[in-house]
């Protein structure tokens, strides 16, 4: 089916739904062209499918109905806004994508099982963002060797030598930022507080 069909189907099933609306309200042709300023006869031809519903007459029917004027020519539902990635094994840690977009910043869950023998730390292109959600993480990052909790944010260039993963026999569960291309979170700050007279 082209464009023209798909217009020409869809603007054929607006005046049954009109007719549906009205009656539903319990609503007369008479009450609705008082209600809306569209003449009696208008009303029926397009319930009737007579008259092709035109903007000028459905912004006042859909105001008239207490209706968004998608609904009342059967816009397609949004779909789902629900992101439903397949999580993926990598190097032992459950990886779980919340981003799908070609370019920018990458997200995704990463759950840490406990890693034995010792950190191979490693570098590459980008800019990382790290939230712990539950457990306690270790992050090496070139001289430094940190321990964090849950609600820490820890932000660094991946060009340093690094290394996060649990830092006991615990697995820790993090929110990761990835900006391969040097892409750095903003992070908005909170507003300034007033102060009143001292």
């Amino acid at each position: 089916m082209d464009d023209s069909q798909e217009i020409a189907s869809v603007l054929a099933e607006v005046g049954g739904r009109l007719k549906r609306l009205r009656n539903r309200r319990g609503v007369t042709l008479t009450r609705l062209a008082a209600e809306t300023g569209i003449s009696k006869s208008t009303l029926s031809r397009l319930e009737a499918g007579q008259r092709k519903p035109s903007l000028e007459l459905l912004l006042p029917l859909a105001q008239a109905h207490q209706v968004p004027l998608d609904e009342l020519v059967g816009a397609p539902e949004v779909g789902d806004p629900r992101i439903r990635l397949k999580p993926r094994r990598r190097n032992g840690r459950m990886v779980f994508p919340l981003t799908q977009q070609p370019g920018g910043p990458h997200v995704w869950k990463v759950i840490i099982p406990p890693e034995r023998g010792e950190p191979a730390l490693r570098t590459h292109k980008g800019y990382e963002w790290l939230y712990v959600l539950s457990g306690r993480m270790r992050l090496i990052l070139g001289e430094h060797d940190i321990t964090m909790g849950p609600g820490e944010v820890a932000e660094f260039d991946t060009t340093l030598p690094h290394w996060f993963g649990p830092a006991d026999d615990q697995p820790v569960e993090i929110l990761s930022v990835h900006g391969s291309h040097g892409e750095r979170m903003h992070v908005r700050a909170a507003p300034r507080r007033k102060h009143g007279p001292a």
